[in-house]
């Protein structure tokens, strides 16, 4: 037996390997983009059922994946993730969060209280020591250390 013609007779195995493969990895990845490319093996494996040549069936299954994936996909993205709470929350919620100086923020150290009522450890860039009683804003959080700037500078 030739080795083409033992591909393309046993070619429906390949392809539902190929199926279950796919399948199982968007089991794990639940990005739709693995099923897609499941629905074109089956694609591919129902051109095989039906007697195409083995080039046909890969061309039948690339082109039904491909329209899966830039045609359905998107919409059932949008779909699943429209009850998503857009909110921030966590450590990119303090981002933007006004603040209070407690004690002298430097570029190693300093306190501030932040307008949700905690208090963090605070530095600000090197070179600007801020004082007490200024209103600062969050820049970004590292760890338990909020890197603050003086409001007004922010706004100037």
């Amino acid at each position: 037996m030739d080795i083409v013609t033992a591909i393309e007779q046993f070619a429906w195995i390949a392809w539902l390997v190929l199926i279950l493969l796919f399948l199982v990895i968007e089991m794990l990845t639940l990005d739709f983009t693995f099923l897609m490319l499941s629905v074109g093996g089956l694609a591919g494996l129902g051109a095989d059922l039906l007697g195409a040549p083995l080039w046909l069936q890969i061309v039948i299954a690339a082109v039904v994946a491909v329209a899966m994936v830039l045609l359905l996909r998107p919409p059932l993205l949008r779909r699943l993730r429209r009850g998503e709470d857009t909110t921030p929350s966590n450590v990119e919620a303090l981002i933007g969060l006004r603040g209070q100086v407690l004690s002298t923020v430097t570029s190693h150290s300093g306190q501030v209280k932040l307008s949700n009522g905690d208090i963090w450890t605070a530095r600000s860039l090197p070179g600007s020591d801020i004082e007490p009683g200024t209103t600062v804003l969050v820049n970004r959080i590292d760890g338990a250390t909020a890197h603050v700037r003086p409001q007004e500078e922010l706004t100037a």
